[in-house]
């Protein structure tokens, strides 16, 4: 039977809002927060007169899987199933909107707010395991933020770099952005906007990751949650230089068959999204292009340099038995968190339905309290380990402490060689190591999830 849900009219500091109040909290969907000119950056709205209707998910990024989705691809079709089966999405290049998640009875709640994985190529906050019902009903505001992927968030150009100063990083830029924007507003909705956590998983933990390498971004969040992606990667998969990016982008400029870059700046999305589809064709290193780039402002320097010197904020990594590249995940997770008294999980309780055990971003569903919402037959193991993994959390963004009254002790990791993990293992929860023949094992007989 579906939760009881009733419309309300809250009036917040961003403008008054319609929006849902169901027994679990309040939701606020497809709050808008910036707008944005394609390839360009964005700007913060305005407070809105009236009341603006906040009851429905608004569009996401366009992004290639939706114009090419590719089912012969097992992984696509894996994560279709995982994330997007059984709903409807919207795309639109007006996509800089919020889903807010909001306690009863909130008042200076703590707040996190979550970036998507997807590669920095595909994403948007309407998925499945992304809703916030089970978060705000443990004490936290969830506010889960879009931002541009793929070509319209991370090209470069000269004339990107004329007009604004700097070039690339459209979506690591629209995070910082909803960051400021949930500083400014979330008071109005109950929340303390000095006590951030920032929470991603995959692109969106490195996301964060490179958010917190920034000392301009002092004093903006008090912890980072990093889940299947955090910890400095091999040379290959670091930043590039924008300025050394701008080749490939002249020959997607050219592959197009546009005039220039206005031409691309007025192209349809079917010509982009045709663009991005040849020149996989054309380069097997076309995905390492849509991804950040040290640009001076948002990446100050190199990201091997910036890595012994991040925020000094409350830090939480986890990463799964059977994520993509787990052995490396874990190492360099593992050294990250020694480095900077981290709390670290090892995430080993496999997921029932098929032989994808605890494939890379299975402990999303775990953290938000989504099971439910899965076609999987989750079990009562899986249920008491994703309460478990839901009150670690809150307890973490209340306090930077995730233990509390009736859950197994979770201690940091600190400096030297012994590395302090929470294992979640199938039977229970205790603190223990990483199992690296188990990862290894998948890593070599198992991939990529398979459909």
């Amino acid at each position: 039977m579906a939760a009881e849900k009733s419309e309300l009219i809250w009036n917040a500091s961003c403008g008054a809002l319609r929006g849902l109040k169901t027994e679990q909290c309040r939701k606020f969907l497809n709050v808008p927060f910036a707008k944005a000119e394609r390839f360009g950056y964005a700007e913060p709205i305005k407070p809105w007169d009236g009341v603006r209707d906040a009851t429905a998910f608004g569009p996401g990024c366009p992004q290639n899987r939706t114009w090419h989705p590719h089912p012969e691809h097992p992984t696509r079709r894996f994560y279709q199933r995982e994330f997007r089966d059984r709903r409807t999405f919207q795309y639109d290049e007006d996509c800089l909107n919020l889903n807010i998640y909001v306690p009863h009875r909130a008042e200076n709640a703590p707040v996190i707010l979550f970036f998507y994985g997807g590669g920095f190529d595909s994403g948007l906050n309407a998925e499945s395991p992304f809703d916030g019902d089970a978060l705000a009903a443990h004490g936290a505001i969830a506010v889960v933020s879009n931002y541009r992927v793929g070509v319209l968030g991370y090209l470069t150009h000269e004339a990107v770099k004329a007009r604004y100063g700097r070039e690339g990083n459209f979506g690591l830029d629209d995070q910082l952005t909803a960051l400021k924007w949930v500083r400014r507003h979330i008071a109005s909705f109950g929340g303390d906007p000095d006590n951030i956590t920032l929470m991603g998983q995959s692109a969106g933990a490195i996301s964060i990751q490179y958010l917190c390498l920034n000392p301009a971004h002092a004093g903006l969040f008090r912890r980072a949650v990093m889940l299947s992606g955090a910890g400095q990667f091999p040379k290959f998969a670091l930043p590039k230089a924008a300025e050394k990016t701008r080749a490939y982008w002249a020959q997607f400029i050219e592959t197009a068959g546009v005039d220039g870059f206005e031409g691309l700046k007025n192209a349809s999305l079917d010509t982009l999204f045709d663009t991005v589809e040849k020149m996989k064709d054309l380069r097997s290193d076309a995905l390492f292009y849509t991804m950040p780039v040290v640009d001076g402002v948002l990446l100050p320097d190199s990201v091997d340099r910036l890595m012994p010197h991040p925020l000094p904020v409350d830090y939480l990594i986890g990463y799964t038995n059977c994520d993509m590249y787990a052995p490396i995940l874990a190492r360099i997770g593992n050294r990250f968190g020694r480095h900077n008294n981290a709390y670290l999980y090892y995430f080993d309780l496999n997921a029932p339905g098929d032989d994808n055990r605890a494939f890379h971003s299975a402990d999303i569903r775990y953290v938000f309290g989504t099971l439910g919402t899965s076609w999987r037959p989750y079990g009562k193991r899986d249920y008491e380990a994703s309460e478990q993994l839901l009150s670690y959390l809150t307890n973490f963004a209340r306090t930077g402490d995730p233990n509390g009254d009736g859950l197994p002790r979770w201690e940091r990791s600190s400096g030297g060689l012994r590395t302090n993990v929470l294992h979640i293992a199938p039977t229970e929860t205790k603190m223990g190591h990483a199992h690296y023949g188990t990862m290894l094992r998948n890593f070599l007989t198992k991939g990529d999830p398979k459909a």
